[in-house]
C-alpha cells in the first residue's frame, strides 16, 4: 500500500466552505500524515478581499490559515502554513508542487464552463496536465462512512494509456480505502469491439447485426479481464462492476447510482499538444462527476513535464 506521509493542501481564501482541508485532515489522522495548508495570493485572490473589506495583506491571510490550523492541531495533527504571491495562479502550484516533497495534493474544485475548459483558464484543468503526485479534487459533500472508493480500470488499455497505470490506480484507491476504512470497487465501461466494427464499416446495418451471444461473450471476457487485474486487492465479485457504454457518459452515471465517495483515475499528458489542448478521459468525466476524484499519473510522468511551465 501507497504511503501518505505529507499532504499539500490548496486553500481557497475567498470562500466560506473549505472541504479539501476537512477530507485531507481525514486521511492525515488516519495515515499521520503532515499537512500543509497553502495559499497563493494572486491579482485575483486581493481583488475579491479587497472588495469585502479584508485586504490587510499577508498578515490577514497568515491569521486566515491559523484559524484553519487550529483545530487540526487539537486533533493531533502536525500543520503548517505558507503564503505565496504571484499569476498565474496555476504556474505558481506546479512550482510549489516540484519543490515540496508531498505525496498529495488536496484541492477544492467548483463547476466551470467548457468555454473556460478548452481555453485552459482554469487552475484544476491545468493542475490535472501538469501534477506530477495524485490530486485530489473536492466537492462540498462529505464523505458515507463507509466511504466507497472506486477504481477506474481499462485492462485493454483503450485509451493507450501504460499497461501499468492500472495498478497505479488501484494502489492509491486501496490506500485512500484502507486509510479511510472504506469499501473498495472497481469500475470499467467499454463499448463492445462488434458495436465498433458495425459503427465504422461501410456495409449495411443488417449484414452487420451484433448478436446477444457475441455481447454476452465480450461482458464475460471483460469481467475475466478486471477480476484479473484487481486479483491482487482481493475486490469481492459484487464490488467489481463492468457496464456497457463510453466513460465520458457512463462514469458520472454509475458513480452516482453505486454511490461512490471517490473516484480514481488516470489522467495523461501528452507533449506534442502541450499547452493547446491536452485530451484524457479524466477531462471528459470531471465536469460531470457527482463524487469526488483522485487523478493519478504514469510512473514516468516527470518527463512529459518537461515544457509545460515555463
Amino acid at each position: 500500500m501507497n504511503a501518505i506521509t505529507s499532504i499539500l493542501v490548496i486553500v481557497d481564501p475567498t470562500t466560506q466552505q473549505h472541504a479539501a482541508v476537512e477530507k485531507a485532515a481525514a486521511l492525515a489522522s488516519k495515515a499521520r500524515a503532515r499537512i500543509e495548508l497553502y495559499v497563493c495570493e494572486t491579482r485575483a485572490v486581493r481583488e475579491a478581499r479587497l472588495s469585502r473589506g479584508s485586504g490587510h495583506g499577508s498578515l490577514d491571510l497568515k491569521l486566515f490559515l491559523e484559524k484553519l490550523a487550529r483545530p487540526l492541531r487539537e486533533e493531533g495533527i502536525d500543520v503548517v502554513t505558507e503564503i505565496d504571491l504571484g499569476d498565474p495562479l496555476w504556474e505558481k502550484l506546479v512550482e510549489k508542487i516540484r519543490r515540496a516533497t508531498v505525496s498529495l495534493v488536496v484541492k477544492d474544485t467548483h463547476h466551470h464552463s467548457l468555454a473556460q475548459r478548452t481555453f485552459l483558464n482554469n487552475t484544476d484543468w491545468q493542475l490535472i496536465r501538469a501534477c506530477p503526485v495524485p490530486l485530489l479534487l473536492t466537492k462540498p459533500a462529505a464523505w458515507r462512512q463507509p466511504p466507497r472508493i472506486f477504481a477506474a480500470v481499462d485492462p485493454g488499455h483503450t485509451n493507450d494509456k501504460p499497461s501499468t497505470l492500472d495498478d497505479q490506480i488501484l494502489d492509491q484507491a486501496n490506500c485512500f480505502a484502507k486509510h479511510l476504512g472504506g469499501e473498495l470497487h472497481a469500475l470499467h465501461a467499454y463499448v463492445p469491439v462488434s458495436i465498433i466494427a458495425a459503427a465504422v464499416s461501410s456495409e449495411p446495418p443488417t449484414a452487420l447485426a451484433v448478436s446477444e451471444e457475441d455481447l454476452k461473450a465480450e461482458q464475460s471476457a471483460k469481467v475475466r479481464q478486471v477480476t484479473e487485474v484487481t486479483r491482487r486487492f482481493e475486490i469481492s465479485p459484487d464490488r467489481i462492476h463492468v457496464q456497457l457504454g463510453g466513460p465520458a457518459q457512463l462514469l458520472p452515471q454509475a458513480t452516482r447510482q453505486l454511490g461512490a465517495d471517490i473516484l480514481t483515475m488516470g489522467a495523461l499528458s501528452r507533449r506534442g499538444l502541450k499547452r493547446i489542448f491536452i485530451g484524457s478521459t479524466a477531462e471528459d468525466v470531471l465536469e460531470h462527476l457527482p463524487c469526488d476524484v483522485l487523478i493519478v499519473k504514469p510512473t514516468d510522468f516527470a518527463e512529459a513535464l518537461q515544457g509545460l511551465c515555463p
